[in-house]
């Protein structure tokens, strides 16, 4: 019996150590939300680590954006995640660290090629602890197809009057779709709708900081008039739009279908993939505006499931993404991605550089929904994908949209409850 015993622990002693060594034995798995770049992860961004640490195998794994937060929420949970976790800026991913999800990275050497500004998408509140290594900032404006815009003989708008000409002229035309955007995924509508038009309405961070206050409601005529303008889009975006996914949206405007496309910086290397001849123009100042203003975002960073496995490999792939050669291969490999380090970046591609020189045009912003706004039940972000989609798709008006977006936000932002 004691033999039998003894036999027992030893076998379960070895099935251990060799558990213990195949989770350490250098292989390390990402999750991201980024599942249209995956092949510059898979051919470019990894081979270039792997090429100083040929030891550790990095496997990318990506899931559909809509799906990612529930997806990645679920693994986590149930401790299936991978080692390391693509974090989205601010109250998401603080969620996910204020629930023991995501580990401190305070001692990262690379962690001093940042700023405060970069670092502040994944840092406390209290400014203490940063638990994500910042990645990349992203800039909205308009995408457009350049020989289409020659055959109808158009130029850039740079207000909204003549934005809605350009519209008019491509429509009369009857030849392409104006404008390239769907609404049946929601957050399109919300992030490349009204988070591209918003910042030059409630005036970029000033507005933004007053809804954190409360000195600023969402009723206020500055959200109405930035849903209005978006409800006004809905008769330029073709046959179908209300079924058309995110893809479709892409593919549309790739095979040259569509002349101008509501954009976020990153759908650049897409289209240079599909060999568009593109160009790009920035949100269009509504009547009366003297200023204008961006969304600039802090979009993307990196971080470390506190339970991972394979901790030390994983800091070691963590250190090298605050590296300047990250930065330059992720500038260059992935245009429209904008590197948040203090290291030297040339960029290559003329249109992500045209998205760049907006910040000295124009004032900066972040999307108003991201820091602080969206911790509570209703999410604001959630609710903003939600009506966005439904204003443009004529099922609510932009006052009853301005007005479920204060309800929400009311319920539990006691700024907004005086």
């Amino acid at each position: 019996m004691l033999k039998t015993g003894l036999k027992t622990l030893l076998l379960a002693a070895v099935a251990t150590v060799a558990l213990t060594g195949a989770a350490s034995a250098g292989k390390i798995t990402i999750e991201s939300w980024r599942n249209d770049d995956a092949t510059i992860w898979k051919e470019k961004i990894i081979p270039a680590f792997q090429a100083k640490h040929p030891d550790i195998t990095v496997e990318f794994n990506p899931t559909a954006p809509k799906e990612y937060n529930a997806a990645l929420n679920a693994r986590l949970e149930g401790g299936t995640a991978g080692d390391i976790i693509t974090c989205r800026p601010f109250d998401a991913s603080l969620e996910l660290f204020n629930k023991g999800h995501l580990a401190p990275l305070n001692d990262l050497a690379s962690m001093a090629n940042f700023s405060d500004v970069a670092k502040s998408a994944w840092t406390t509140d209290d400014g203490k602890t940063t638990f994500c290594v910042p990645m990349a900032s992203v800039i909205h404006g308009f995408i457009y197809n350049k020989d289409i815009f020659t055959e109808l003989g158009l130029t850039e708008p740079k207000t909204e009057e003549e934005f809605f000409a350009v519209l008019e002229k491509i429509k009369s035309n009857g030849t392409y779709v104006p404008l390239v955007i769907g609404t049946n995924d929601q957050w399109e509508a919300a992030t490349m709708g009204f988070q591209n038009i918003g910042p030059n309405y409630w005036k970029g961070e000033e507005g933004r900081k007053a809804l954190i206050d409360g000195s600023g409601k969402l009723t206020d005529k500055a959200y109405v008039d930035t849903l209005a303008t978006l409800a006004k889009w809905a008769p330029y975006l073709g046959d179908g739009y209300k079924a058309q996914t995110y893809p479709d949206s892409q593919n549309l405007f790739g095979l040259g279908k569509g002349a101008i496309y509501a954009a976020g910086s990153w759908d650049i290397s897409t289209f240079r993939g599909q060999n568009v001849n593109m160009g790009a123009f920035k949100p269009p100042v509504p009547a009366g505006s003297t200023d204008c203003y961006i969304s600039d975002h802090t979009d993307i960073g990196i971080g470390m499931n506190a339970k991972s496995a394979n901790a030390a490999d994983a800091k070691v792939f963590l250190d090298w993404i605050g590296s300047e050669e990250f930065a330059n291969i992720l500038g260059n490999e992935l245009p429209g991605f904008f590197p948040l380090s203090n290291a030297k970046v040339s960029l290559k591609d003329d249109v992500a550089q045209a998205f760049v020189n907006w910040r000295g045009e124009c004032k900066s912003t972040i999307r108003n929904s991201y820091q602080i706004l969206s911790r509570g039940t209703p999410n604001l972000e959630n609710e903003m994908w939600n009506v966005s989609a439904q204003v443009i798709n004529g099922t609510l008006t932009p006052d009853a949209a301005a007005a479920q977006l204060e309800d929400g936000l009311k319920k539990w932002y006691a700024p907004h409850q005086k």
